[in-house]
């Protein structure tokens, strides 16, 4: 989906709230919530503005701005909200750098993947919620890392 998509969506279904969603370190869902009429196609360049201190361990209040960088490929109408809202997953992004925050997972799970690749570990990560998940090589079709060259025996895992 891409943002002309989102603003598509947001028309044809009358939403009015967009709730811009992300997970602190810990692993619990934060958000945002701002009127749909803010929504645009600059909002998909420049993010929304946030105070990053009153996420807990993240910044303190001297340099607590950061940016929540929707991905429009996660849009998706809200069912259980009374008023239409459009859910979209974001980047926690940090303004002076414009990369992504350092404790976002969604942010260190890019940079894990991209790792994988780089180094030729693997082609694709697949990262879940679950406390016990563990990478594993890929032989079967569910919860295991695709690695072509993985140095263990596949066997080793089942």
């Amino acid at each position: 989906m891409t943002p002309a998509d989102v603003l598509k969506l947001i028309k044809e279904k009358e939403a009015a709230i967009a709730d811009l969603r992300f997970t602190d370190t810990i692993g619990k869902e934060q958000h945002v919530t701002v009127p749909t009429r803010l929504v645009d196609e600059g909002f998909f360049k420049d993010g929304k503005m946030f105070d990053g201190s009153s996420i807990a361990g993240w910044k303190g209040i001297n340099e607590s701005d950061m940016i929540l960088m929707p991905d429009p490929a996660t849009a998706v109408v809200d069912p259980f909200y009374e008023e239409t809202t459009v859910n979209l997953r974001c980047d926690v992004i940090e303004p002076m750098t414009m990369q992504g925050y350092e404790r976002d997972p969604r942010s260190l799970a890019k940079r894990a993947e991209a790792y994988l690749k780089s180094s030729g570990i693997a082609d694709s990560a697949l990262f879940g919620a679950s406390r016990a998940a563990t990478s594993r090589c890929r032989r079967s079709i569910h919860s295991r890392i695709f690695a072509p060259k993985c140095p263990w025996p596949a066997s080793s895992w089942d």
